[in-house]
């Protein structure tokens, strides 16, 4: 992965890392052969990009701001998902 995440892996996150590098150092993982598989062109890549964020404050009734923090950290990402629901469903 290219791009950088400024939040640390969790213990879960960690443990499978760390699991996947036991098995690739032992050997454990099958040796697949990509050779017959295209190379992916940079348009197909750019499909894969995540689309540039935008920091903007926004005024939320009080209630929708405690509904969307009951669910734990992450609420501007919710408002997020909520949005492109929303506009995927108007096209």
């Amino acid at each position: 992965m290219s791009e950088k995440s400024s939040r640390p892996l969790n213990r879960r996150q960690k443990a499978a890392l760390e699991g996947v590098a036991r098995r690739q150092k032992s050997a454990d993982v099958p040796q697949i052969d990509y050779s017959d598989i295209p190379a992916l062109t940079g348009k197909q890549l750019t499909q894969f990009r995540r689309p540039p964020k935008k920091l903007v404050a926004v005024r939320l009734d009080a209630e929708a701001f405690e509904w969307l923090q009951q669910y734990g950290a992450g609420y501007s990402t919710r408002i997020n998902r909520i949005l492109r629901l929303v506009m995927s469903q108007a096209l």
